[in-house]
């Protein structure tokens, strides 16, 4: 009998040139290369929102960071939210978490404790890890020169010890229904890894992106401000020698293999889905880390099928395609309306549309920080080729990738792209009301560019947009009637 298996994996801070099947830049990940030799590689995927909690929000809910409520770091979904593995268990499939989870609404580690839907005797999160440390290693977990002072062995980082976990769980269930998650911290910092990794690339430079030398003249203020005194330094003098984020990655990498390797071990091997939940801008546009930015280097992400054939596919996809696709995947019915994305299954039947459209937010970096600029609301829309960025707060962006692939023209007044501009905001503002963006208003239209834009009002569209999840709320009541409404989307008077 046909066992439903399906494994996402997954890591923190992953550029597509920090993987050499996508763009070959000197660091090596032999297993994931494998594992897009052997699969599907998607080249246009991309996070919903370039910040951990965010984008991961976005991969386990199936909704829109804005519309999850954890727009930023450190806010927790709201309780009317239910995850993915929540829905796959109550439709009696086995749903199993390890590794870093960052929804619990509080500090970087976690609570250590499953949420509902998730097998509470598999989870193991990174404050699960921490426990098993004495407060002496705990420290050492967290210090990157410990790679120097004394060395590390891989049974001691979090990367190992998920892997095990999942190389058991995968033995341990091979003949039932089951979604397994293996989210691994790395190569995020502090980037521990053992020997050869830790020295790998000690003497390496990555090579500079033509927008290393982009100093931002023509972008927005709050990117400016951002960059700081790094706008003026000496761009050519600048080395790309992060030789513990680039050993780190090539670490999990075998980490990741390691994991692969049970599951080929299996008769029928599971489905498996492997992505990042963002990059990092290693000084691209004078930026770093990531943050209310839609550039290439945070937003677009590796992302690799396998199970399915073999094969590239260049339509857009995003994050939020994922637990549609996993929903479809275990044969769960008819799409619930709060799974805000699309399921790939048929991008790979070939049902491919002609075009599709990506969408990336971003609202605050960290709500228990004062710092990373504070509330940024922007606004993206991606079509594969353009990309327009709305920044409420500051100035916007329009680029052509086709012919500025390192985006360094922001061609928002050019004429000869008005077209273009004017539709990607028309689509854009379509989805914000579509999604039930709770900014959504009449100034995301009314930019200073935007010599078309409708009269302000204050009942915007007149719509009221209300949420459907019969399975997990009772139905929606009408404010006029206290009745069930005939329809979500009305008129409100």
């Amino acid at each position: 009998m046909n066992k439903k298996q399906f494994v996402l994996i997954m890591t923190d801070t992953q550029r597509l040139d920090m993987v050499s099947c996508y763009e070959d830049k000197g660091i090596k990940t032999p297993c994931l290369d494998a594992l897009a030799a052997d699969g599907i590689k998607f080249n246009k995927a991309y996070t919903a929102q370039p910040v951990c909690g965010p984008a991961r929000s976005a991969i386990f809910t199936g909704q829109f960071p804005c519309i999850n409520g954890s727009y930023t770091n450190s806010v927790a979904p709201g309780l009317n939210v239910p995850t993915i593995g929540r829905r796959l268990s109550d439709k009696g499939i086995h749903t199993a978490y390890i590794g870093k989870w960052h929804l619990d609404g509080g500090d970087y580690f976690g609570l250590g404790t499953a949420p509902e839907g998730w097998d509470a005797s598999v989870w193991y999160d990174m404050r699960n890890y921490l426990e098993e440390l004495t407060e002496e290693d705990r420290r050492k977990s967290r210090q990157p020169t410990v790679m120097e002072q004394e060395g590390i062995t891989a049974e001691f980082t979090f990367a190992h010890r998920c892997a095990n976990r999942a190389i058991n769980f995968i033995r341990d269930h091979a003949d039932e229904d089951y979604f397994l998650v293996v989210s691994f911290d790395e190569p995020h910092d502090p980037s521990l890894c053992p020997e050869p990794y830790a020295s790998m690339y000690r003497e390496f430079e990555l090579p500079k992106r033509p927008n290393i030398y982009d100093t931002l003249e023509n972008k927005p203020t709050h990117q400016q401000v951002w960059a700081g005194p790094r706008r003026f330094q000496d761009r050519e003098a600048l080395r790309l020698n992060a030789w513990a984020l680039f050993g780190c990655n090539s670490f999990v990498d075998h980490e990741i293999g390691r994991v692969i390797d049970a599951l080929n071990a299996q008769a029928q091997p599971p489905a498996v889905l492997y992505t990042t939940d963002h990059g990092d801008m290693l000084q691209s546009h004078c930026l770093y880390a990531k943050g209310p930015a839609a550039y290439e280097e945070i937003c677009h992400v590796p992302f690799l099928l396998w199970g399915f054939g073999q094969g590239e596919v260049e339509t857009p996809v995003s994050h939020i395609d994922i637990a549609p696709t996993l929903w479809d995947f275990f044969d769960c019915g008819e799409k619930p309306m709060m799974l805000q994305g699309e399921s790939l299954l048929p991008l790979l039947k070939g049902e491919q549309p002609a075009s599709r459209d990506v969408f990336i937010e971003f609202g605050r970096y960290e709500a228990d920080h004062d710092g990373f600029g504070g509330f940024q609301p922007m606004r993206c829309i991606f079509d594969g080729r353009y990309k327009l960025v709305l920044n409420l707060l500051s100035e916007d962006e329009l680029y052509d990738l086709q012919t500025d692939p390192y985006e360094m023209d922001n061609r928002l007044e050019d004429p000869l792209l008005r077209t273009v501009r004017d539709e990607l905001l028309a689509r854009l503002l379509a989805h914000m009301n579509q999604v039930r963006d709770p900014l959504r208003g009449y100034y995301w239209e009314r930019r200073p560019w935007n010599t078309d834009a409708n009269a302000a009002t204050w009942d915007y569209t007149g719509f009221t947009r209300q949420r459907s999840e019969p399975d997990y709320e009772k139905s929606q009541l009408d404010y006029n009637t206290g009745l069930v409404p005939e329809e979500l989307v009305r008129k409100k008077f």
